[in-house]
C-alpha cells in the first residue's frame, strides 16, 4: 500500500515538474525572442550599422556598404529603455521561425513620440534569432512610398538620363 502511494507521488511529482518545465520553456522561448530582438534594436541606436546587418535575416541583395549608408541616412532610431519595444507577444513559433507583435518606440520621427505596432518576423540563424532587414528599413522609413528622405530622383524619359 505504501509502495503505492509512492509510486503515485512520483508519477505526480514527475507530471508537475513537466507541465512546469514546459509553460517556463515558453516563457523562456518569449524571453529569448525579445532579448534578441531588443539587442537588435540597441545596435540601431548606437548607430553600429555593421553589426546590427550582421544580426539581421534576409538581407536578399543589399550589401552591408548600402545598408550602412542608408541607415546613416535616416534620423529615425529606437527610443531609449523602456519605451523601445513594449507589449511584446509571441504569435506563433516554429523551430527557425517565429511571428512576434510589439511596439517599438521611436526617435528622429516627424511625431515627438512615435512608435511602430505590428507583427514582426524572426528568423533562426547562426544560433541568434534575427530580424528582418526589411523590417528594420521600414521602421526607420527608408522603403516605398512612406519613406520622407528618399534619395530617388524622378526618372525623365529622356535617354542621356539614367
Amino acid at each position: 500500500m505504501l509502495a503505492l502511494r509512492f509510486k503515485i507521488l512520483i508519477v505526480s511529482v514527475l507530471f508537475l515538474t513537466l507541465a512546469t518545465a514546459f509553460s517556463a520553456f515558453a516563457a523562456e522561448s518569449a524571453s529569448v525572442l525579445e532579448q534578441s530582438m531588443s539587442e537588435t534594436l540597441d545596435l540601431w541606436r548606437a548607430g553600429r550599422y555593421e553589426q546590427l546587418f550582421d544580426r539581421l535575416a534576409h538581407r536578399g541583395r543589399t550589401s552591408r556598404e548600402a545598408f550602412v549608408n542608408k541607415m546613416a541616412d535616416s534620423t529615425v532610431r529606437p527610443a531609449c529603455c523602456w519605451q523601445k519595444l513594449e507589449n511584446f507577444k509571441v504569435l506563433h513559433e516554429k523551430q527557425s521561425e517565429a511571428t512576434v507583435y510589439a511596439t517599438v518606440g521611436l526617435e528622429g520621427t516627424m511625431i515627438s513620440s512615435d512608435s511602430s505596432t505590428r507583427e514582426f518576423k524572426l528568423t533562426h540563424e547562426e544560433g541568434l534569432w534575427k530580424m528582418q532587414l526589411a523590417d528594420v528599413l521600414s521602421i526607420a522609413g527608408l522603403t516605398g512610398k512612406k519613406s520622407r528622405h528618399s534619395t530617388k530622383k524622378i526618372r525623365s524619359s529622356s535617354p542621356h538620363h539614367h
